[in-house]
Formats: C-alpha cells, sequence, structure tokens
C-alpha cells in the first residue's frame, strides 16, 4: 500500500501540471485497473479487477469490468490453492494428502453520467449489474478425521468434495478521474451494493475398503446489502 501510494504522488507531482480530459471525439476509450476496497469489516483491499469503458459522448459511458474473486467478500483473502501433508506413523510409507482448489470470477455491466468538472476532474454517478461464479474441490488421500475430531493420516480412505456458488448483483455509485498526464488518469469510486448469493449443493464421496458412501449438503441462498459500507476502488487508467 505505501508503494502505491508513493507512485501516485509521483504521477501527480510530474504530471499533473500539464494534465487536461481528453474529449470523447479524441478518446472515445479507457482500460483501467482496480484496486477493490472493502470496508464491510474495517478496511482491506482485495483481488484488483479490470475495467473497459466506451465513451458515446463527452458526458455518458458505458463499461465492463471483469475480475477475479467473485462477489466482493471476504472470499477474496482465501488462496485459490492449498496442499497439506499427513505423516504416515509407518517408516518408509506414503504420506497422506489434502488439495484444495479454488476460482472464482465476477463480470459487471453498468454506465456512468459524467459531471462537467474541471479541465483536470471528471467527476461522475454510475450504476451497474454484475454476475459471479466460484467453485471449489477437495481431494483427500489417506486422510480422514481422527477421535479428536482433528486430520490425520487414514490409510484406505479417500474423499472428494465439490461445490460451489453464483451470483447476482447491483450497485449505486460516484466516482471521479483525475488526470495526471495526458491520457492517464487516477481515480477513486465508492459503490452501495446488493448481492445475492446461490450456494449450490456440496457433494462428498467417502471411499474406503467398505465401500463408497455419497453425502450431499443442500445447498441455500442469501442477500446482503451493503449500505452502512461502501465497495470502493482505487484506479489507474489509461484513456485513448
Amino acid at each position: 500500500m505505501k508503494k502505491l501510494m508513493i507512485f501516485v504522488g509521483a504521477l501527480t507531482l510530474t504530471g499533473s501540471l500539464f494534465a487536461q480530459k481528453p474529449a470523447s471525439d479524441d478518446a472515445r476509450y479507457s482500460l483501467e485497473g482496480l484496486a477493490n476496497l472493502n470496508t464491510s469489516n474495517g478496511m482491506s483491499f482485495t483481488a484488483p479487477s479490470l475495467r473497459l469503458r466506451y465513451f458515446a459522448t463527452d458526458n455518458i459511458a458505458a463499461r465492463v469490468q471483469f475480475g477475479f474473486g467473485g462477489d466482493g467478500s471476504s472470499v477474496f483473502g482465501t488462496p485459490s490453492k492449498e496442499s497439506y501433508s499427513y505423516a504416515n506413523p509407518t517408516a518408509g510409507g506414503e504420506n497422506g494428502t489434502v488439495d484444495i482448489a479454488r476460482s472464482a470470477w465476477d463480470l459487471k455491466l453498468g454506465a456512468e453520467y459524467h459531471l462537467a468538472g474541471t479541465d483536470k476532474m471528471s467527476p461522475y454517478f454510475t450504476g451497474n449489474i454484475g454476475f459471479g461464479k466460484g467453485s471449489e474441490e477437495q481431494t483427500w488421500n489417506n486422510v480422514f478425521y481422527g477421535a479428536a475430531g482433528e486430520l490425520t493420516y487414514t490409510e484406505g480412505i479417500s474423499v472428494a468434495a465439490s461445490g460451489g456458488y453464483g451470483t447476482f448483483s447491483w450497485g449505486l455509485g460516484a466516482g471521479f478521474d483525475y488526470y495526471v498526464a495526458d491520457n492517464l488518469y487516477l481515480g477513486l469510486e465508492l459503490n452501495l451494493t446488493s448481492t445475492s448469493v446461490t450456494n449450490e449443493n456440496v457433494v462428498t464421496e467417502i471411499t474406503s475398503p467398505a465401500g463408497t458412501q455419497t453425502v450431499t449438503e443442500l445447498g441455500n441462498s442469501m442477500t446482503y446489502t451493503n449500505i452502512g459500507a461502501a465497495h470502493g476502488s482505487v484506479r489507474i487508467g489509461w484513456r485513448f
């Protein structure tokens, strides 16, 4: 975070004296990177996203945004891959293993209305809708729960579990572009959002010398609205 602030400060000092926001006749597109900010639980930066905008006029822009990480919740802090080893008490034998793989993405479509602002500053209001998808798979080999409820080496037992979720969201927000050099801008955006999450069934297959058992945990759905907390982004972009 400190390096980001130093970079932002350097850009502002070196380029802002000569910068001026372009008109849509000169530059209709912009491509930017976003460091997403979540204030639901304190303040933290989460997975980055990419956004493409098309300026139909000086005041109206359409946009599409793509990111990895899903719905903006704390799932961003979860690693995409994990691997663990559980020691085999028999000398020379193979250890037990647990492998976890996760993936998530989100797509947002929206529009912006830009106010007059100044030569360098372009404030705007925005609205958007979003879709997302995530999944998780776990594979255990020679690992299961011990007498105390902890995972431990257990010969002859394997587990395969999988599940996922989908999201739908909408948001209203405001932000600004501040041009620090020709066609190069920094920005901040804050949104109030509502998100619906649908969790799929979690299917677990447990294989042991006695056979295979399948356990299904039924999915569920929930909706949460961030009225008191803003989801935002610190942005750097290039207009062309």
